[in-house]
């Protein structure tokens, strides 16, 4: 192969590669985290399966410049099917319900890691109750189409904002789904320039005892110190914090159903850009179903956000050399 044509072969696998990455991007967990999927229980289940409230928010951002129909999908939403986790029969019923307008995102309550107060504001645009209907088993079921005009327009994020709560209404199975940001209700077609986040990731972690998962939470710059917190996570290896200025300090570790903490102060250097939160999984022995609850505050008390697509790119410590000018010796 003469080395126009390798140089050819090398693009177009770089284009394939590239391209492919982009259509996952706007899928959360993203391929880039490494997370299997996320999971919510039913009202009835136990916090120690690893799930502290049996409710999870997500915000899905739409750029200011797209205006066409956007769709919210969902991978896998019944329970009952080969990807939840069962506890004793099936009983379980868990609803998604899309919220737009006004509030959507600026209530207060709905940047709270706990669903309390109006957690719910905005516009309710669609809900629907999904139990154990083998119709969605690894399968997708299409919210929308949307307008993005139906979502709240916050400057900060330069778009407009739809909500999606899922809340375990009864039972005590573990749903465990995920989901993608498309122009397009059949196929997943990313929305250029969008992104996804939450203020508290409850999710699956790997049966692999090799891999590696990690999420990305954004530090603006007000941000002075930050309190990573994790639940239930059942001694499956251990946890770091990685950044542009940290090089994986440890967390220490929550056990079954148990809350641990963890403060760190944030340097200017790290203010307006993403941390990396590492999960490491033990290699002498396989926690299976690990399910695992995590949250970041800064010194407000205010959570911050995980975004599918970390601001500003994975962060990649750079460590601060200190350079000294030696002179001549005098006699």
């Amino acid at each position: 192969m003469t080395k126009f044509k390798t140089f050819i072969f090398c693009f177009i696998i770089y284009l394939t590669f590239l391209n492919n990455a982009m259509v996952n991007a706007q899928a959360v967990p993203a391929v880039e985290e490494n997370i299997p999927y996320l999971v919510t229980f039913g009202a009835d289940a136990e916090t120690s399966w690893g799930d502290d409230d049996f409710c999870q928010v997500y915000f899905f951002l739409i750029p200011e410049t797209h205006t066409e129909p956007v769709y919210i999908r969902v991978y896998d939403p019944e329970i009952g099917g080969m990807n939840d986790e069962q506890k004793g029969e099936y009983n379980t019923t868990v609803n998604f319900s899309v919220y737009g307008g006004f509030e959507c995102w600026s209530n207060e309550d709905a940047q709270n890691i706990d669903p309390i107060g109006k957690f719910d504001s905005g516009n309710l645009l669609n809900s629907k109750n999904f139990d154990n209907d083998h119709k969605y088993d690894n399968d997708w079921y299409t919210f929308g189409p949307f307008n993005p005009f139906e979502g709240e327009m916050i400057e900060k994020f330069g778009g407009r904002v739809f909500k999606v709560i899922v809340t375990g209404k009864s039972g005590d199975d573990g749903n465990l789904y995920r989901f993608f940001l498309s122009t397009n209700a059949q196929e997943n077609k990313e929305v250029e320039g969008g992104n996804i986040f939450t203020y508290e990731y409850t999710f699956r972690l790997s049966n692999d005892m090799n891999d590696i998962s990690q999420i990305y939470p954004f530090a603006d710059d007000r941000t002075i110190s930050v309190e990573v917190t994790n639940f239930d996570w059942d001694n499956d290896g251990y946890i770091r914090i990685n950044s542009i200025a940290k090089n994986g300090m440890l967390c220490d570790l929550s056990t079954e159903n148990q809350w641990i903490r963890n403060k760190f102060p944030i340097s200017e250097r790290e203010q307006n850009s993403s941390l990396e939160i590492q999960f490491i999984k033990r290699r002498n022995a396989l926690v299976k179903n690990n399910n695992v609850v995590i949250s970041i505050k800064n010194q407000y008390g205010e959570a911050l956000p995980f975004f599918s697509i970390p601001i500003g790119g994975v962060p990649v410590y750079t460590p601060k050399i200190r350079m000294k000018a030696i002179g001549k010796k005098k006699n």
